[in-house]
């Protein structure tokens, strides 16, 4: 009996053994592949002024995304820090973007324009001195008169402990 318990440990021990050594074959290429939009995704830290000049909200959280399409559209998403903004917009290869009249996910039943988009590289410091890109953009929501637009500008999120607000 004693054995018959002996050879049962060793050989469990030897499965054991066996599969530790196969399971870690990756089976194929480990390397993500990079979205059609990833260099323009992030966080930012963006400032809201209306087009009368006036400072809306001051450095509100924002992030900008793909879309499951993984084409040239992205998201824009102030997560309810802003001005409330979660649409989808078209970016070209050199960073600028805008939207027709597209819904606003997180206002229901109202729209938004956006105009003017741009996203510079290396065009903005941050808090803390770091050179980041920059983020600038016009937005028109629907629920506004004609003529009354929200401003956006900012720059990318470092994740530095100096740069957050």
């Amino acid at each position: 009996m004693k054995n018959i318990k002996n050879n049962f440990i060793k050989v469990l021990f030897g499965i054991v053994l066996f599969s530790s050594v196969t399971a870690c074959d990756e089976g194929g290429d480990a390397t993500a592949g990079q979205t059609n939009t990833g260099q323009f995704a992030g966080d930012w830290f963006i400032s809201l002024t209306d087009t009368d000049g006036d400072l809306v909200v001051d450095h509100a959280l924002h992030s900008t995304y793909n879309t499951s399409a993984n084409d040239n559209t992205m998201w824009i998403d102030d997560k309810e820090n802003g001005y409330y903004i979660k649409a989808k917009f078209t970016i070209n290869d050199d960073g600028t973007f805008s939207s027709p009249e597209t819904d606003n996910l997180l206002d229901p039943g109202t729209t938004v324009t956006i105009t003017d988009g741009k996203i510079e590289k290396d065009g903005a410091v941050s808090q803390g001195g770091h050179t980041v890109n920059k983020i600038s953009f016009r937005v028109h929501f629907s629920y506004d008169p004609p003529g009354y637009d929200i401003l956006y500008e900012g720059h990318k999120r470092t994740g530095f402990l100096e740069d957050e607000y």
